[in-house]
């Protein structure tokens, strides 16, 4: 396990300052200025800041004990493992990592750098889309999505709130979803985390394939359209009828592949005939057809969400198949849909069963190892009198109604 010399720590923590955001302590690199508090959630906060080095916007993630239990833990150490494999455009990147402590025993705390962008997906979906954003934004995702199943990393946990999307219309997937041994069992029923975006295989506790993202996709989309959650459950039994009443109950061969309980409580449920597509999604809703040279039509969305809103995996549409659907294609360039994969992702860390302190060692290993990789990007601190401009706006996504269509990037 490497150590810092005192020569060396001392520097360090000449590089670090401590500043108050909201009621948490942000001890970061001096090359940051201008935290701004944007988002919280179970893992950590997230400081908008400018970096007075690269002279950008950036947001940077705090992992506040990242090690405070198991689960924690192992999400933290994937996160990182994960961030610093993937390189595609759809993707959130890493752009730095470090920790202000400087000993194994003192640490604590792990701070993440990232892109900034200007809205997450659910402030989106709020808005009135044309169909080439929405088809756009939904290219993106799929792009996005391949690019991680090239790694052999399923997602499982697609979620608006984990989208991020800027002016412009370009759009990144946040974080890595679950680990394997993160899944969930139809009986477990208190809602912990937004669920309402999970394949029925994930809540079932069936086994699941590359397309289970598909589905989460489905649901993204037809809240586009619909304004509102489509299968809004309050736990796992409620989100099941939900999906079968809009979608009808599925053929006795999906059944079949269900564990004999949670098939015993399926079959036993009411019967549903569920609805067509038509009438789940009718003309009234869909922005009007396309003028652009795309001619996108409700008619094209409709037929690619009754091919991803499919309860049997074994019948539902790859993500390959709805990267070449008409509503989706229009956008397909090969070089974002077959980019260079990742280096393969080693799934036993998913599986491992290390105790908090031994977690805790890996991730300051890893750490530790980034920044010596590092090292020179944060050697220099910029002059303090250099103009250090705010983050933007949290409304600029408004830019996307008003201002440039998503076809611009072309």
């Amino acid at each position: 396990m490497p150590f810092l010399n005192p020569k060396m720590s001392s520097r360090l923590q000449a590089m670090f300052y401590t500043v108050e955001v909201g009621d948490t302590k942000f001890t970061i690199l001096k090359r940051y200025q201008n935290l701004k508090p944007i988002g919280s959630g179970a893992q950590g906060i997230v400081c908008a800041a400018y970096d007075t080095m690269t002279q950008q916007n950036v947001a940077i993630k705090k992992l506040s004990r990242p090690f405070q239990n198991v689960t924690h833990a192992k999400r933290a150490y994937r996160e990182f493992k994960l961030m610093k494999l993937v390189n595609h455009k759809n993707i959130i990147g890493l752009l730095n990592a470090f920790t202000p402590q400087k000993s194994l025993e003192e640490f604590q705390d792990v701070y993440l750098v990232m892109e900034l962008m200007d809205a997450n997906l659910c402030q989106v979906i709020q808005m009135d889309l044309d169909h080439e954003r929405m088809s756009y934004l939904l290219y993106q995702m799929l792009c996005g999505i391949k690019h991680l199943h090239s790694a052999g990393i399923i997602h499982r946990d697609l979620k608006p709130s984990n989208i991020v999307v800027k002016s412009d219309c370009t759009l990144k997937i946040l974080d890595f979803g679950l680990a394997r041994t993160a899944g969930t069992t139809f009986m477990m029923t208190p809602y912990v985390v937004t669920r309402y975006y999970r394949a029925p295989e994930v809540i079932l506790g069936m086994g699941y394939k590359e397309n289970v993202d598909i589905w989460s996709v489905g649901c993204i989309m037809g809240e586009m359209i619909r304004g509102g959650v489509l299968f809004p459950g309050t736990d796992h039994i409620d989100q099941w009828n939900k999906i079968i009443e809009q979608l009808g109950t599925p053929s006795s061969e999906f059944m079949k592949r269900l564990q004999p309980t949670v098939r015993s409580y399926v079959e036993n449920r009411p019967r549903h005939a569920g609805y067509s597509f038509d009438r789940l999604f009718p003309d009234a809703l869909f922005p009007s057809d396309s003028n652009e040279h795309n001619r996108l039509k409700a008619s094209q969305a409709r037929d690619l969400l009754s091919k991803m809103l499919v309860i049997d995996p074994e019948k539902r549409i790859s993500v390959d198949d709805a990267l070449l659907h008409p509503y989706i294609n229009v956008w397909y360039d090969e070089g974002e849909v077959n980019a260079p994969a990742p280096g393969p992702y080693d799934h036993s860390v998913d599986e491992r069963d290390h105790t908090v302190d031994q977690w805790k060692e890996l991730i300051y290993s890893e750490v530790m190892d980034y920044e010596k990789l590092h090292s020179h990007q944060n050697s220099v601190t910029s002059p303090a009198s250099r103009s250090t401009p705010q983050p933007p706006a949290e409304d600029v996504v408004e830019d996307m109604v008003d201002g440039q269509r998503a076809a611009a990037r072309r």
